[in-house]
């Protein structure tokens, strides 16, 4: 596809980074929007979203390091590596670990827990669509071999150098099913949220749908995960989240509907 957007002799701006940002502002302006409306402050939104962001990345990068521990284990140097810097990572890696973040510094600047996670599960969902036409211009979370009309064929050697992805193959277009997902979802949790439902609904709706979708994705990918049973390790983690979402949409059924215009920062 188009791994460098920009190239300077030995300097290239990545279009994974510039969609990735991009990404971030799309989801920050999501969320931010959706928190002025029912009170809670936008530097803190502002400031939460920054700091998770920070620990999604890191996640995202402990996550891949325990999927690939044999390669990393034979070859410690290779953590230090460009390769490494510039690899996506493990979305969910990077989700899990934000949302614990999250949980800590929501209490520490004193904001409405569930509110303020249902005011960005939207603003996620886009930004994660975003940052999945990323991975289709670097070439990385690339699809399993395809025979159907739609499938998409890698040619681009640099993207063979920065991901590995393979050359003059047709493969499945995961990176757009995920994209396409994540934006539907992103109008739906909007949509979901504009009606005021007790707070926890839109992030649980979130875990559940978002985990179903990457659960069934994963058939259609290719990569050297281990399986345990019958699924990727993904997979199980998939299930994981849903089971949390699940649990949330429990907890919160019996509340009255209507308490998220009443709560402010």
């Amino acid at each position: 596809m188009l791994p460098k957007l920009i190239e300077f002799g030995d300097f290239y701006l990545p279009t994974y980074g510039v969609l990735v940002a991009i990404g971030f502002l799309a989801g920050l302006w999501v969320t931010s929007s959706l928190g002025k409306r029912v009170g809670i402050d936008s530097e803190k939104i502002s400031n939460l979203a920054i700091s998770c962001a920070l620990a999604g990345l890191l996640g995202a990068k402990l996550m891949m390091f325990v999927f690939d521990w044999d390669r990393y284990a034979q070859n410690p140097r290779d953590i230090f590596t460009l390769e490494t810097l510039q690899a996506a990572g493990v979305y969910q890696g990077g989700f899990i670990l934000a949302f614990i973040a999250a949980i800590f510094l929501i209490r520490s600047y004193k904001m409405p827990p569930l509110l303020t996670m249902d005011a960005f599960a939207p603003g996620i969902a886009i930004g994660h669509a975003i940052g999945r036409l990323g991975c289709l211009a670097a070439g990385c979370c690339w699809g399993a071999r395809c025979d159907r009309p739609w499938a998409i064929t890698f040619t681009d050697y640099t993207a063979y150098e920065i991901t590995g992805v393979p050359l003059g193959i047709p493969l499945h277009p995961s990176q757009i099913y995920e994209s396409v997902f994540n934006f539907a979802l992103c109008y739906f949790l909007y949509r979901v949220f504009m009606k005021r439902p007790v707070p926890g609904t839109v992030i649980g709706l979130y875990l559940v749908l978002y985990s179903i979708a990457r659960f069934v994705i994963e058939f259609f990918r290719d990569h050297a995960q281990d399986l345990i049973g019958p699924f990727s390790n993904t997979q199980w983690i998939s299930v994981g989240t849903a089971v949390v979402g699940v649990g949330i949409l429990l907890v919160i059924r019996k509340r009255p509907a209507g308490a998220v215009s009443n709560v402010s920062s």
